[in-house]
């Protein structure tokens, strides 16, 4: 059952007075530049490759910050068992992965300020900052190129001790170079 909801009664010979004239009043207001936030400098930059993202087209963030960083693995059979296993740890399924088929790689989006933390592992490397990734389109599900095994589903990323758990136990091969990574990671 639906309840109505209430509504003010207006009487149909009433008059609306004009607005009276609009009067701004400008100020200046200089910003000096170490007023403003390190990360920030690159807004505009990261405002159109973001929108970038929403027109179908690819657009490179800088890891780190307050997006995301970037676990490193190889795909194949471990790692996609390990995206099955996330699927049923985490509500609503494995937070976004990217696959790229061509380098057989997959790109685990994990919290910010993960790669800070990370101890150097055997099957993996978590990337931040100063490095970069290229996205794929968001719609882009299948390939060519890098595409998305898992999207985004709102602010959720995949979360670093269970993948790393995960990382021990399937041990995916071959092991990803940190040098040979961030390189492709600016060419995807």
């Amino acid at each position: 059952m639906t309840t109505p909801l209430p509504q003010r009664v207006v009487a149909p010979d009433r008059t609306i007075r004009p607005a009276g004239p609009v009067a701004f009043t400008p100020q200046q207001q200089t910003i000096r530049r170490e007023e403003v936030a390190a990360d920030m400098g690159d807004l505009a930059t990261r405002v159109q490759n973001l929108m970038a993202l929403t027109r179908g087209r690819p657009a490179c963030l800088p890891l780190g910050g307050a997006l995301f960083d970037v676990v490193a693995t190889a795909s194949g059979d471990a790692a996609r068992a390990i995206v099955h296993l996330l699927d049923d740890v985490q509500l609503d399924g494995c937070g976004p992965v990217i696959e790229d088929p061509v380098r057989s790689w997959l790109y685990w989006l994990v919290p910010p300020g993960t790669s800070e933390r990370w101890e150097p592992h055997q099957y993996a490397i978590c990337l931040g900052r100063p490095h970069q990734i290229v996205l794929p389109p968001l719609a882009q599900a299948d390939p060519p190129g890098a595409y998305w095994l898992r999207p985004f589903k709102s602010d959720r990323l995949v979360p670093p001790l269970p993948l790393r758990g995960f990382l021990d136990s399937f041990q995916p091969a071959p092991v990803p170079h940190e040098v040979l990574l961030a390189a492709e990671l600016r060419a995807m």
